[in-house]
C-alpha cells in the first residue's frame, strides 16, 4: 500500500507541481500521484479541498503534509541527501539559488507561463522577463563554474533539488525561445534529456484536451 499521495495540477501548464514531483520521484517516495485539472485562476475549489494553502503540490506522507514545492525538496532531502549536493559550500549556493527561483522572477512567470505543448518564439520579451532571464543565466553560469566542473547539471553530474526547481524554466525556454547564450542551452539539453523531466512531458501530451485553458494556449 502507497505510503501517501502526491497532489499535482495539470501537466502542461504546473511549473511548480513539475518542481514538486521531481523531488517526490528523486527520492523514491512510494506515494500515488492525483491530478488536479487548472483553470488558470490560480487555486480551484477542488484543489481548497486537500491542500492547506489553496495551492498544488501538496505531499501527503506517512502521516505528514507537505506543501510549497522548496518544502517539499527539504523534506524528499531528509529522505534522500543526494537532492542536495554533499559539499557544504555547494550545498549552501544550491540551497540559496533553489530559494531565489522559489521567491523571484515573477516577471517570467507572467510573461511566459508554462505551456509544455506549444512553441511561442518571441513571446514574452517584455523588459521584466528579460531581466529575470539574464539574471537566471547568471545563476547558472556561476553555479556551473563554481560548482559543476563534472556536469551537466548545476552542481555536477547529479541532477540535485536546484535543478528541480530550475527544470521549469529550462521549458519556459524551450516555448519561448528567448537569446541565450551557450551554456544555457546546453543545460536546458541536459534538463530535458534528464528521464524524469521527459517522462513529465510525456503524461502531459496524452493529457486531455479539455484541460486545456485558453490564456495559456493564446497568451498575449
Amino acid at each position: 500500500m502507497p505510503d501517501g499521495r502526491l497532489f499535482i495540477g495539470t501537466r502542461r501548464y504546473s511549473s511548480w507541481s513539475l518542481r514538486g514531483w521531481l523531488a517526490v520521484r528523486l527520492a523514491a517516495l512510494d506515494v500515488d500521484e492525483v491530478l488536479i485539472p487548472l483553470d488558470g485562476s490560480g487555486a480551484t475549489a477542488a484543489v481548497a479541498q486537500v491542500s492547506p494553502n489553496g495551492l498544488v503540490p501538496h505531499l501527503e506522507h506517512r502521516g505528514n503534509s507537505v506543501w510549497e514545492s522548496l518544502a517539499i525538496c527539504e523534506y524528499c532531502a531528509e529522505i534522500a541527501p543526494a537532492l542536495w549536493p554533499t559539499d557544504r559550500a555547494a550545498r549552501a549556493h544550491a540551497r540559496s539559488v533553489a530559494a531565489e527561483m522559489h521567491a523571484e522572477f515573477r516577471e517570467l512567470r507572467q510573461a511566459m507561463p508554462m505551456n509544455l505543448g506549444r512553441a511561442f518564439p518571441g513571446r514574452g520579451r517584455t523588459p521584466g522577463a528579460l531581466a529575470d532571464i539574464a539574471r537566471i543565466q547568471a545563476i547558472w553560469r556561476q553555479a556551473s563554474e563554481q560548482f559543476g566542473d563534472r556536469g551537466p547539471f548545476l552542481f555536477g553530474a547529479g541532477f540535485t533539488a536546484a535543478d528541480a526547481m530550475y527544470a521549469p524554466v529550462v521549458a519556459r525556454f524551450l516555448t519561448y525561445q528567448p537569446e541565450i547564450g551557450a551554456l544555457a542551452r546546453e543545460y536546458g539539453e541536459a534538463v530535458r534529456s534528464h528521464p524524469l523531466v521527459d517522462a513529465w512531458y510525456r503524461a502531459a501530451s496524452v493529457e486531455p484536451e479539455v484541460w486545456r485553458v485558453a490564456k495559456y494556449e493564446n497568451p498575449e
